[in-house]
């Protein structure tokens, strides 16, 4: 898949020193998630990001040329009693997400990935928790099957003044003669 990068990162994540970073968003009700992968919090298309240093870890990123849905997987280490309280709380599936690769000598990112979130698991061992978030593509929804059904009744909750399928009931069992002579 072609994507515009800006010409400033495309410049210095050329050049021979790279500092490349990545972001993580979440979009919830009661605070969304923020993180990246350097130390410090920082300021990303005008949103603070907590820096989470080299305990986030992502994978799955791939990029294909064909239509098909991908996963990814996002672990954020050492989770403190806010976000967990958020992913125990809170309704996660099909909350949107974003992915951003960036260079950290620059403000402009790019973004790599759009989906929602799919599971969210937390892990405890011992010592050390972690958060576990699978995202889905947002081209999954292609691969869902619709609920609408096609009454007169489901088209006006939609569209409440189309009646479109208004004569349906009327019109389903008569013959229509078409093309031909009558018999």
């Amino acid at each position: 898949m072609s994507r515009s990068v800006v010409t400033a990162l495309l410049n210095s994540l050329q050049s021979t020193e790279v500092r490349p970073f990545f972001a993580f968003k979440a979009l919830f009700d009661n605070g969304n998630l923020r993180f990246w992968t350097g130390i410090g919090n920082r300021t990303i298309n005008g949103e603070v990001y907590t820096g989470s240093g080299d305990v986030i870890g992502i994978g799955g990123i791939e990029e294909v040329v064909d239509l098909s849905a991908r996963r990814m997987t996002i672990t954020i280490n050492g989770v403190d009693s806010a976000v967990t309280n958020l992913a125990l709380t809170e309704p996660y599936q099909n909350r949107s997400a974003y992915v951003y690769l960036g260079e950290q000598s620059q403000s402009d990112v790019l973004q790599i990935f759009a989906g929602t979130v799919d599971t969210m698991a937390i892990m405890d061992q011992g010592d050390q928790s972690f958060i576990e978030i699978g995202l889905e593509s947002n081209l999954i929804r292609l691969q869902q099957s619709s609920n609408w059904r096609y009454t007169d009744e489901n088209h006006r909750s939609r569209y409440s003044g189309d009646t479109f399928f208004s004569y349906v009931q009327d019109i389903q069992d008569r013959v229509v003669v078409w093309g031909r002579e009558n018999v």
